[in-house]
């Protein structure tokens, strides 16, 4: 499928601004922390709460919802061919234990509030029209994250994903047959299907856009990822009889490594970004010399040569510095930087503009569904600024003029694919 020339007209569209922000603000309210944020990890009861509003909201606009086997929401404005490749938008609907009210569900209620304003207008594209929450996106209940975009994708397949556990020993498989037996009427979709193109609106999680005052960014890529899952074994010991030479300590063994990790790779150049973001240790007694050392490491880097040469010095790093204890380092995620599709990218461009708002090109700092989207089909995100560039936080905000251009932009992105005429209809 081939987008169709834009209509004059398109210029007069737009969504229905205090509609979308209700609805961000009404999913703010599901899995809310006493800080102003969210809680609303992935396939917990407070994601199947919001997928019931998601559903309630797409059925009266006469949208239809289904799902698939890893637990991803879908909501179809119907097309004429129902069995043509469909266009997808959206983003994740799960978040950070104490995360934002913006950070991915934005993505999702501006799809959402797009196919609500076609639908209000009563276009019929030629072909269906998708707005996607992808499972577990974040990856903070079971890791790693991006479940459902890649399993989609391909990129990893279904059995490893059910086999996954959380911190309390919950299965990904039992969490997800909990959400699909809530929902237990719904439609069930193939799991990855032919796609004619993907967008995905989304807070930048950065500072760059606000600092230069573009209210849109056109996001020209994502950088690479790596993360890693170590542990580091000792041997456990009492604190006030063993002797420091005689210790086999995985605290103290922790800390030479982390030293030089953040030496070697955390400062190897300006765009590497390297973060020790979870660390368990055990038995975590205050009598006991430490037998083991749990860290997730996260590390990042645009060059993907660069990534993979720092990945690899990790790696040798840990292993060469535990003696006399003894290091495993298994890789999680190996994401390398990949480019959006140019044509979207110039579209995204053009909508900015013609309703009339400062835009720029914008590489990605931080992972995202699209990532996996791009290798299947044309893609290309859509960034809004986010107050002092910060997310993942419960003080993460974006501001309602900024929430509506976007959601804007994506609306007249979408134009030219639904076939929209001079009187608003296909």
């Amino acid at each position: 499928m081939t987008a169709a020339a834009a209509s004059p007209v398109q210029d007069a569209w737009r969504i229905d601004a205090d509609r979308l922000w209700r609805r961000l603000m009404a999913l703010a309210r599901i899995g809310a922390t006493p800080g102003g944020g969210v809680d609303r990890q992935a396939l917990s009861a407070e994601e199947i709460a919001s997928w019931h509003t998601m559903i309630e909201w797409a059925l009266s606009a006469g949208l239809e919802p289904s799902t698939d086997a890893v637990g991803n929401l879908f909501i179809a404005l119907p097309g004429t061919d129902r069995d043509a490749p469909p266009v997808l938008a959206g983003s994740h609907l799960d978040s950070q234990p104490g995360g934002g009210r913006f950070d991915g569900v934005y993505g999702v209620v501006a799809a959402l509030e797009v196919l609500t304003t076609l639908a209000e207008r009563g276009v019929r594209p030629p072909t269906d029209v998708l707005c996607v929450a992808w499972m577990n996106e974040e990856g903070s209940r079971f890791a790693p994250g991006m479940m459902g975009s890649e399993a989609f994708a391909g990129v990893r397949d279904l059995a490893s994903i059910r086999a996954t556990r959380d911190a309390d020993g919950v299965s990904v498989a039992d969490a997800l047959d909990a959400l699909h037996a809530a929902f237990p009427t719904l439609r069930r979709r193939p799991l990855g299907f032919p796609v004619a193109a993907y967008l995905e609106a989304h807070i930048e999680q950065g500072p760059v856009l606000e600092a230069r005052q573009r209210t849109i960014g056109v996001v020209t890529g994502i950088q690479g990822k790596k993360t890693f899952d170590i542990v580091i074994e000792g041997e456990r010991g009492h604190a006030g009889t063993l002797a420091m030479a005689d210790r086999r300590d995985a605290l103290e063994a922790f800390t030479r490594i982390a030293a030089a990790l953040y030496e070697r790779i955390g400062r190897h150049d300006e765009a590497v970004k390297f973060t020790i973001g979870r660390l368990q240790v055990e038995p975590n007694a205050p009598s006991v010399v430490p037998e083991r050392v749990t860290l997730r490491i996260d590390l990042r880097h645009p060059d993907n040569a660069v990534l993979g040469q720092l990945g690899q010095r990790l790696a040798d790093l840990c292993e060469s510095l535990a003696a006399p204890c003894s290091a495993r380092v298994t890789p999680l995620v190996d994401a390398p930087s990949n480019g959006f599709d140019p044509a979207l990218q110039q579209a995204i461009a053009r909508a900015a503009a013609r309703i009339g708002v400062p835009h720029m090109p914008i590489l990605s700092a931080a992972g995202h569904d699209a990532r996996h989207m791009a290798p299947l089909c044309p893609s290309a995100m859509i960034f809004i600024p986010c107050r002092d560039g910060v997310s993942h936080a419960e003080h993460e905000w974006a501001e309602p003029a900024h929430v509506a251009a976007g959601a804007d932009v994506l609306l007249d992105v979408l134009l030219p694919w639904v076939g929209a005429g001079k009187d608003g209809r296909p």
